[in-house]
Order: C-alpha cells, then structure tokens, then sequence
C-alpha cells in the first residue's frame, strides 16, 4: 500500500498550540517531511514555530527522532522524526455482507497484523461485532502497545450523529443499534463508524499521487453503492450520510420490488442478489446465501453463457446509471469495484463505452474510468486515513494542560519573528 495522505488543518493567524501539533503531526504522518527543515518548508511556518511544535510532539510521545538525514550542504545533518508506534494502533475492520477483513496499523501507516473472518449480518450485532472485537484483541494479544482508534466499515447507511446505522435491508437487529458505543466499550478506544464504500473512496483518492476530484467510488455487489470524494480530498456524506444510494434509482421498463419497499429500483436488476435470484428462481427482494452468491460468481467468470447474458443487461442498466451522476457530480475519475466487478471483467469496458457515449463531452473530457489501484485495500485505506486524521486532530492530541491565552500570546511571537 502506497503512503497516504493525510489532510492537515488549515492555519490561521491565530494559531494554537494544539493546531500546530496537529498540522505538523499530519505533515509527517503523510510523508510530507521528515525532519524540522522539510517542516518549515512544507508548513511555510517559522523555524522557531515549527521548533517550539516538535518539542511539544516529543515531550508527549507522539514523534521521536530516527537517525539522521544527510545534508546536501555543509550543514548539520537534520534529525528524523517519524510518528512514535507506541502512541498507539489504528485498527480497522472493512466488512461485506459474508466477511470482515480486519487489520491492525501502527500510527506511521505500517501494517502489523491482520485477519479475514467469516460473519453473517443476519445474525444480528451482537454476534457480528463480538466476532469483530474477538478478532482485534487476539490481532492485539501478541502486540506491544494498546489500540488508540477503531473503525468500522459496514455496508449499510450511516446515521453519523449518533453512530448507528439506519433500517439496513437484510440485517434484522442493525436499526439504530450503537455500534459506536459498543465496540468502544469491548476495545477501549476511540471509534469511528462509516460506510463499506465510503471508506473505498476515501482510500482510492488518498492513494492518489496527483489527486484531482472529484472521485467516485461504485461499489457492486450483493448491494450498490457509491463513495464520494470531493475536490478537497474529503468524504460528501450529505446532510443525513445517505448520499451515494444510487441502488435505489428507477429503472425504466422494471417493477421487481426492491429490498426498500418500492420497485423497479437498480438494485433489482444489477446487483449480485438481483442476478442470482435471476439465476436460481428466486422471488424478488428475498434474501440470497453466500453459497448461491458465490456460485453465480463462479459461473459468470467461468463464462456460462445464459449467466454472462444476465450480466450484460446489467451492465447496461449500471452504465446507464453512472452516466446520470457523470452529469450530476462532473467527477474526474470513476472506480468501479466490488465482486461483480472482479468477477466481469467485461464490466468496466461496457460501462465506459455508455458513459462516453450518453454523457456530454464537456463532463467527459477529462473522466478516467479505472479499477481500484489498491484492489481489495481500498477500504482498509480509507479506514486508515479516517482514524489517523481523528486520532491527530487538534481536539485529540494528547497536549499538556496549559494558558492557552499565554501559548497562543508566544506563538504569535514566534511568528513575528520570521
């Protein structure tokens, strides 16, 4: 997995002790610098600033020295700060409707241990999160330091002001459980909750050497989801975290009831549930096992013909679907993911050819339609960013007890020096 990069607040003129820890904490948890000069240079603050911040990060553990860097002067060979491992880990859980990959991160973004567990969201969440927090403390059991954050992706919508998720189709228990609430009490530690997708563009985007949005993540398998990423490199969640729902689009010429309640939605003609009740004669809006999932998957990329012909239709009714949000959104690259993707490989080429063909060109002329650079990653990438950027935000940093009125007076003093 590439670096990623991690955003840092905005400066401002009043700028206090607790944002100038986190602006050069993020710089070196980004990879953005790597010692005290690549700090002035990338944060454009004062030496005396950006030394009076370092200080503060090493006396309360969140950056320690790590050797040298030579100089290309005659000068004195500047110190290597890197992010301290034993501040804590970041653990995330990117979850489908059958799995959850789990993976444990250390704060400087290196991987330190990880499994894959089978779940079942039917099972209801006490069983799913427990089986999820059994595997983060046996992940954790032969590890050093304590878990400083969670997150957790689940494929569901996601109520963010009061860390549930909301009347989720196929998962009896899940409406506005807190699932915030209990897995930071079984772990010990912060937790953010998002959605499976989301967490898969936000990782997508900040992978991105030369990022230029907006991104658009869609997701199709069991469900149909789409991630979005803004411009600035941020999630657009809308007002109530529902945006992206493109499973409940209208399908012209189709009546199945959906999973919602209406008909004729996306998601009963182009998802990996619709096309295996296609498959085995199921009724619409019933649930599917992962056994029948994974069999249609199989026959689709083994190429059976009368499975191949479903997803075709598929394929045209997703194509037709994204290029409404090209004129929508204007997005600068779409990826296109989740099983049925990996599974088609004649998914992407169909859904690019309509694209192009029914968009304008003005909303085109700069989209790239790609698969995930991180493959199966993403989301754990996106995780990985969501819970850096918390853990070192101004409000969380673990900072002294201190005036404030006095350390903002001296670090205005250190600015007017420069």
């Amino acid at each position: 997995m590439p670096s990623l990069r991690i955003d840092a607040p905005a400066l401002s003129a009043r700028i206090s002790e607790d944002l100038l820890a986190s602006t050069l904490a993020r710089l070196l948890a980004s990879g953005a610098a790597a010692s005290k000069p690549e700090l002035v240079r990338t944060s454009g603050l004062a030496r005396s600033t950006v030394d009076a911040g370092v200080r503060e990060l090493l006396d309360r553990g969140v950056v320690r020295t790590q050797g040298y860097q030579q100089s290309g002067g005659r000068g004195r060979a500047a110190a290597v700060l890197e992010l301290d491992p034993s501040y804590g880990y970041v653990l995330v859980a990117d979850c489908g409707r059958h799995w959850s990959n789990l993976k444990v991160f250390d704060i400087r973004q290196h991987p330190v241990a990880e499994a894959h567990i089978q779940i079942e969201f039917s099972n209801g969440p006490d069983v799913v999160l427990e089986a999820i927090v059994a595997g983060f403390r046996e992940l954790l059991s032969d590890l050093p330091y304590r878990a400083v954050i969670a997150v957790i992706g689940l494929p569901a919508p996601v109520d963010h002001r009061d860390g549930s998720i909301v009347r989720p189709p196929f998962m009896p228990g899940w409406d506005r459980f807190p699932v915030i609430q209990y897995v930071s009490e079984a772990l010990g530690c912060d937790v953010i909750l998002e959605n499976d997708v989301n967490l898969r563009a936000l990782g997508e985007a900040r992978a991105s050497t030369e990022f230029s949005g907006p991104l658009l993540y869609v997701k199709v398998g069991t469900g149909i989801g789409v991630g979005i990423v803004t411009s600035d490199g941020v999630l657009m969640r809308g007002a109530d975290g529902s945006s992206g729902e493109i499973a409940h689009l209208k399908v012209t010429g189709h009546d199945d009831i959906c999973v919602c309640g209406s008909h004729g939605c996306l998601e009963t003609v182009a998802s990996v549930g619709a096309l295996t009740r296609s498959m085995t004669g199921a009724a619409p809006a019933t649930p599917t096992t992962r056994d029948e999932r994974d069999l249609f998957l199989r026959r689709l990329a083994e190429g059976d013909p009368e499975v191949r012909a479903s997803a075709r239709r598929a394929d045209q009714h997703l194509g037709e679907a994204i290029a409404n949000l090209v004129h929508v959104i204007n997005p600068h690259r779409i990826v296109l993911g989740g099983s049925l993707a990996d599974a088609d490989e004649e998914l992407l080429a169909t859904v690019r050819s309509i694209v192009y063909q029914q968009a304008l060109p003005i909303s085109t002329r700069e989209l790239t339609l790609v698969r995930p650079a991180l493959g199966f990653d993403s989301g754990a990438a996106g995780g990985l960013v969501l819970g850096i950027e918390r853990v070192l935000a101004p409000d969380r940093l673990m900072v002294a007890d201190r005036d404030v009125g006095r350390t903002e007076d001296r670090l205005r003093s250190l600015e007017r020096e420069r």
